[in-house]
């Protein structure tokens, strides 16, 4: 890939309220959300990358474009709406030290990066064009990824979709089902954990979802699972990565950091041709969501490239 491309990335503004006692009454707040970890992670990797969305005028939108600037993240093909509130989510510490989803907030669903406000050069310099389903509950925002996939394809940017289902902002698990699955057709890259994988493709074994998930004809698909490594299918073959054991601390986005080394590597290396290149790529993003796993919190635990030079 030419060094001066960026990786492009569209989706919701974040930030993470993230409790400090296990009362779940005290917060610290930090960015957050799948694609801005993402975003985020692709930069420290060495990676240049640019972030579509959507900010308003108050304190939350400004900490959130100060902090995601300071991780090296070009905002220029961002829109400010002066009355836009950005979403928030409230992640909540149980007994056992495990961080879940409480809630979300988000005052102004309504107001979403429009299809014209896309800019057309953006595409042009993006060697990869990255999305999950977070934005597509919104017809607005719908629209919007459809129209960005129609501009990375028409410049010949590899796409890479993230399912990432979040059941909290959707109006049924059918409506989310049925929306997820509209936009396999548009992606090269496809990732999804287990869970995910039984629930778009109404599955009751990780197989059946696989062979289910063929008739989609995906050139790369990533099935994450956790302390078991990757499933990575390619050219309906199905091949187990295994992940090196670690301890973990906090697994809060580990599979964003994944994410991000999978978009690394195929910005420097392009599509995998071979199983071993596949492997190679599987690897890498294994390697950077079990580090990930080792430290707390989700964006402030992104793995830089130097971490990967002393860490096997």
């Amino acid at each position: 890939m030419e060094a001066n491309r960026h990786v492009l990335i569209y989706g919701d503004a974040f930030v993470d309220y993230i409790a400090t006692t296990k009362d779940n009454d005290l917060f610290d707040l930090y960015l957050g959300g799948a694609t801005v970890n993402v975003s985020a992670g692709v930069s420290r990797l060495g990676v240049p990358s640019a972030f579509i969305t959507i900010t308003g005028d108050d304190e939350t939108s400004s900490f959130f474009r100060r902090a995601l600037q300071a991780e090296g993240v070009d905002l220029t093909y961002s829109i400010k709406r002066p009355s836009k509130r950005i979403s928030g989510v409230y992640i909540h510490l149980t007994e056992a030290n495990d961080r879940v989803f409480a809630s979300y907030d988000n005052e102004t669903p309504d107001l979403q990066v429009t299809a014209d406000e896309l800019a057309g050069e953006a595409f042009e310099s993006a060697s990869l064009f990255h999305f999950c389903s977070g934005t597509l509950f919104h017809p607005e925002a719908r629209k919007t990824t459809a129209q960005a996939l129609q501009l990375a394809k028409s410049h010949g940017v590899i796409c890479s979709y993230d399912v990432n289902i979040r059941p909290l902002r959707w109006e049924s698990e059918e409506l989310c089902r049925r929306t997820a699955l509209r936009f396999l057709p548009q992606a090269d890259i496809l990732k999804l954990t287990v869970d995910e994988l039984l629930f778009l493709m109404e599955a009751d074994s990780m197989e059946a979802g696989i062979e289910r998930l063929k008739d989609y004809g995906l050139p790369v698909v990533f099935v994450t699972d956790g302390e078991h490594g990757t499933h990575a299918v390619f050219q309906d073959e199905t091949i187990h990565v295994p992940v090196v054991p670690v301890q973990p601390v906090d697994t809060t986005g580990a599979g964003d950091a994944f994410m991000a080394g999978i978009i690394r590597h195929i910005h420097l290396n392009g599509m995998p041709k071979t199983q071993q290149q596949l492997v190679a790529c599987a690897d890498f993003g294994n390697k950077l969501g079990a580090l990930c796993a080792t430290r707390a919190g989700a964006i402030t635990a992104m793995p830089r490239s130097e971490d990967m030079e002393d860490w096997e």
